[in-house]
């Protein structure tokens, strides 16, 4: 019975002992959850903003990416640090290039709109605006109304499209999705963010791009952010090929 006993014990140990180190594996990013998602999709790339530091563009450009989303602005105000850099960068490495603008559940559509559009000068080529919708501080444990929400969103996502002539893609995490898209928006092309397993949508419609780590570890740079975000593209390389740009 003993015998059995620290039989038992060791072998609990050894299965708590594997679990947590394999939680550290995926944790510093050396086994991605979404692993098989560079393998069915072709079409991957990284999004970008001041906490990946200096970043070499023609290294990371070499990393078995196509595409490179930049930060470069927040609510009616902040400006990435980065962004003029990066934007720069990022084109002269061949990549295919966008910008994206982290919406503010606190400031009016109009001065987000504004920031974005003073800072995101647009060239041949580049890929369709984004705006980054989710939720921040305590705002997913007590939402804003939705229809004060909606009416921003709409607001934001009419404008930009009036200035690049080209429909916005729309950021969001599957929480800020369920609570504020679902059901709506289908005009737009949605970038999902799930990081733990394939996303599924609650209201069944397709993904165009999906975040499917948060740990990337890529060569080319070197900021107070050791990892990198990847995504990939639903689709195929040539289907990418004719992904709306911005044309002059």
């Amino acid at each position: 019975m003993k015998k059995r006993a620290i039989i038992i014990s060791a072998c609990v140990a050894f299965l708590l002992i594997s679990a947590f180190a394999v939680f550290l594996l995926v944790w510093n990013g050396i086994i991605p959850l979404n692993a098989t998602a560079d393998e069915k999709y072709p079409v991957r790339g990284v999004d970008v903003s001041h906490y990946q530091g200096e970043i070499d563009w023609a290294v990371l450009a070499a990393e078995d990416i196509d595409f490179a989303f930049i930060k470069a602005t927040e609510g009616s105000i902040f400006v990435d640090p980065e962004f003029e850099y990066n934007f720069s960068e990022a084109r002269a490495s061949g990549l295919c290039v966008g910008a994206y603008h982290f919406f503010s559940f606190d400031s009016p559509a109009k001065t987000q709109a504004k920031n974005f559009t003073d800072t995101v000068k647009p060239f041949d080529g580049m890929l369709p605006p984004v705006v980054d919708f989710e939720f921040y501080g305590d705002k997913e444990k007590d939402p804003p109304p939705k229809e004060e929400v909606l009416q921003a969103l709409d607001e934001l996502l009419s404008i930009l499209y009036e200035h690049y002539g080209l429909k916005p893609i729309i950021y969001a995490t599957e929480i800020s999705y369920d609570t504020y898209l679902a059901g709506d928006y289908g005009e737009y092309d949605i970038w999902i963010r799930n990081v733990i397993t394939r996303p599924k949508m609650s209201d069944g419609r397709e993904w165009t791009f999906w975040q499917y780590t948060n740990r990337g570890l890529l060569d080319g740079y070197d900021g107070e952010e050791r990892f990198i975000d990847i995504n990939v593209f639903a689709k195929s390389e040539e289907e990418f090929k004719s992904y709306p740009r911005y044309r002059e």
